[in-house]
């Protein structure tokens, strides 16, 4: 079986979004990650991958501030777009939801910084800590049953990414 957040759709095998349903709302199409989330594999890697094109516009055009405002924007558009889109699936964390990775791999990438090799390691990272869920993340995935419970399980995975990814710059210099 898939972990969780990689496209189990075991707790509700007869909900299975498609395009028609991605287009419904315009919350759809945000929680969806614009379709990524609807990968038949690993959605949440798929979906994770949306923040690399928007950090390297941010990076090319946009200072810190907009950085942040962006990481902000996206975060509060990703619980509105999430609670609509838990409501319309009838399923608390469908794993076609994808908006909480691409707000929380955003993050990571602001404190990674524009070297490939960090950006790498941190996609790894989250990725790692958002599928395998070790304490707290387990406990706030399972305990928080709303739009800010799915994307707060993300950012704590964040963090743990970015701790040890702090932890290997500083090794490797």
């Amino acid at each position: 079986m898939i972990a969780r957040g990689e496209g189990d759709f075991d707790a509700a095998p007869n909900v299975r979004p498609n395009a028609a349903f991605l287009v419904a709302h315009p919350a759809h199409l945000i929680a969806q990650g614009f379709g990524t989330g609807l990968s038949p594999i690993v959605p949440g890697t798929v979906g994770t991958l949306v923040a690399w094109p928007i950090a390297w516009l941010l990076d090319s055009y946009a200072g810190t501030a907009a950085w942040i405002a962006a990481i902000v924007v996206v975060t509060l558009a990703g619980i509105w777009a999430a609670r609509i889109t838990t409501r319309d699936l009838g399923v608390d964390d469908h794993g076609s939801i994808v908006i909480d990775e691409i707000a929380a791999f955003l993050l990571v990438l602001f404190f990674a910084g524009d070297a490939p090799w960090r950006q790498a390691l941190g996609f790894v990272l989250f990725r790692f800590f958002d599928i395998v869920k070790p304490p707290p993340i387990r406990q706030v995935d399972r305990g928080m049953k709303n739009a800010t419970g799915v994307m707060a399980d993300d950012f704590l995975a964040a963090g743990y990414a970015l701790i040890v990814l702090a932890i290997v710059a500083r090794i490797v210099g």
